[in-house]
């Protein structure tokens, strides 16, 4: 696999910061098979599936319910 360092993203995630992840992409799969791919996105992908099956805490599920709530009553009043 290329040893291609990993781009610089801005705090605002702009688009420039989109092509940069694309062509770092794209740089870093050029010339690899098809398995070569599944196995460098399978191996990437690991980490964050772990991270998506550790339970979260309740307080957290709490706190994202009650926003959620209050933007469902703003868009009542805006929309």
């Amino acid at each position: 696999m290329n040893n291609i360092p990993i781009p610089e993203i801005s705090p605002a995630f702009t688009v420039e910061d989109i092509h940069k992840i694309r062509t770092w992409h794209y740089e870093m799969q050029k010339g690899m098979t098809s398995s070569e791919i599944c196995e460098y996105i399978r191996k990437e992908a690991e980490p964050v599936e772990i991270r998506l099956n550790e339970p979260v805490d309740p307080a957290i599920h709490a706190e994202v319910d009650r926003l959620l709530q209050s933007v469902r009553k703003l868009e009542k009043i805006f929309v």
